[in-house]
C-alpha cells in the first residue's frame, strides 16, 4: 500500500509544476484574449474567442484544482499531527499507569515481606518462649528428681548407718 503522505506529496509538487507553467502562460493569453475579444467580426475570430476563453477557465480551473490539492495536503498534515499526538499521549498515560502499577505491586510486596517478617519473628518468640518453659520444667522436674533421689539415698545411708550400729551394739554386748 502507497504511504498517503508521499502521494499527496507527488501530486502537490505536479499541481504546483503545471500551475507555475500555466500561470507564466496566463498573462500571455489574456492579452491575446481581450484584443481579439474586442472585436470579434468572424465567426472564426468569435470561436478562437470562445476557445481561448475555454482555456483561461481550464487555466482557472487548474489554478483552484492545484489549490484544493495544497490544501487537502495541509489537512492531511494536520491530521497527522494530531494523530501523532494522540499516540503520544497515550503512549506517555500508558507508562505512567505501567509507572503507578509498578509502585503499587511493589509497596505491597514491601508491605507482605515486612508482616511475612514480623510474623516469623513472632513465631520465633513463640517458639523460643515455649522451649525456654519446657527447658525450666525439664530442668526443674531433674532437680527434683535429684533431690528426691538424694533425699532417699541419705535415708538409706542413715537406716544402714543406725542398721550397722545396731549390729556392732548387738555384737559387742
Amino acid at each position: 500500500m502507497a504511504n498517503p503522505k508521499g502521494q499527496t506529496k507527488k501530486i502537490s509538487k505536479e499541481a504546483e509544476k503545471v500551475v507555475g507553467e500555466t500561470v507564466e502562460a496566463v498573462p500571455e493569453k489574456a492579452e491575446e484574449v481581450s484584443a481579439e475579444v474586442e472585436a470579434p467580426s468572424t465567426p472564426l475570430e468569435e470561436v478562437l474567442g470562445q476557445a481561448e476563453r475555454a482555456y483561461a477557465a481550464f487555466m482557472d480551473a487548474q489554478r483552484q484544482v492545484a489549490s484544493a490539492y495544497r490544501a487537502n495536503e495541509q489537512q492531511i498534515a494536520k491530521a497527522y499531527k494530531r494523530a501523532e499526538q494522540h499516540a503520544e499521549n497515550a503512549y506517555d498515560e500508558a507508562v505512567r499507569e505501567a509507572m503507578r502499577a509498578r509502585d503499587e505491586s511493589v509497596t505491597a510486596a514491601l508491605k507482605a515481606r515486612d508482616d511475612a517478617i514480623s510474623q516469623a519473628e513472632r513465631a520465633f518468640k513463640k517458639t523460643k518462649d515455649q522451649a525456654e518453659k519446657e527447658c525450666e520444667g525439664r530442668v526443674e522436674e531433674a532437680k527434683k528428681r535429684r533431690e528426691e533421689a538424694l533425699a532417699g539415698a541419705w535415708q538409706l545411708r542413715e537406716e544402714t548407718v543406725v542398721q550397722a550400729w545396731n549390729i556392732y551394739a548387738k555384737l559387742s554386748r
